[in-house]
């Protein structure tokens, strides 16, 4: 399989105004050109590192996404903590959604702090419509792609 990945570590930092920006679009309910949800209605503002592995014959592949520290692990009243357990990733944008239930949390001392999610892409059809999805949601938060 090859390797290629989009993530924030491929490209210069995002500004403290921008991500506030996001978060505060995030909070709105306002809705990206191309966005990620674990939860129904509400955006995740902190973008994923992302790697993709591919088949030698094009046919599948796998994209993880990386997650440190989603916003929603990030309450300061226990209030605002979202009650129901997340069941998928939801990677939405004009041509409508992808899901993946394949999501992890990991937690050091007991605290939550990274979310890992996998998408599994079994046809070429699949893969297509992934890279443009992905290809929006690059536009729309600053990623840079490199192939490794």
């Amino acid at each position: 399989m090859s390797a290629v990945g989009w993530g924030q570590g491929l490209m210069a930092p995002i500004s403290p105004q921008r991500l506030s920006a996001r978060r505060a679009a995030a909070v709105d309910g306002a809705a990206p050109t191309a966005g990620i949800q674990f939860y129904d209605g509400v955006w995740e503002p902190n973008v994923p590192e992302v790697k993709l592995t591919r088949s030698r014959d094009g046919e599948n592949g796998v994209a993880t996404f990386f997650f440190d520290e989603p916003s929603f692990f990030n309450f300061e009243l226990e209030d605002d903590v979202p009650k129901d357990f997340i069941t998928a990733m939801k990677m939405i944008d004009e041509e409508g959604t992808l899901t993946t239930p394949k999501v992890n949390a990991r937690f050091v001392n007991g605290q939550p702090k990274t979310i890992e999610a996998r998408v599994e892409l079994v046809s070429p059809a699949e893969w297509d419509r992934f890279l443009r999805f992905m290809g929006r949601y690059a536009e729309a938060n600053g990623l840079g792609f490199n192939k490794a």
